[in-house]
């Protein structure tokens, strides 16, 4: 019996894990230890397309110039090189908005 308990808290385990990873952006949205920053990242790449949305993947840097990764969605395709301000809660994007090259923290080393 004590064999079977430890073989399904493996399984649980194992499938938080895998979920987890999967989607990181949506247990990051709900996890209260992980608290809200901009970052700023530049459009490199264009959108994958994801149910009707563009969605991106970027590298970008917080105020300070610590490296943070984004994922976010916009329903148009955005211009490669553009400047972005994304308010991020892990991998979690809540929103973004355009911004200019000198609104960008002088931190940021691109």
């Amino acid at each position: 019996m004590k064999k079977g308990g430890a073989i399904a808290a493996l399984v649980i385990v194992i499938l938080a894990v895998l979920v987890g990873v999967k989607y990181r952006d949506v247990v990051d949205r709900f996890n209260p230890l992980i608290t809200k920053e901009y970052v700023y990242v530049q459009i490199t790449k264009p959108g994958e397309p994801d149910q009707g949305r563009y969605k991106y993947v970027l590298t970008g840097y917080n105020a300070q110039g610590e490296k943070k990764e984004v994922t976010f969605t916009a329903s148009l395709p955005l211009l490669q090189g553009a400047y972005l301000k994304v308010l991020a809660k892990g991998a979690y994007a809540q929103e973004w908005e355009k911004v200019n090259e000198e609104d960008i923290p002088k931190a940021i080393k691109w």
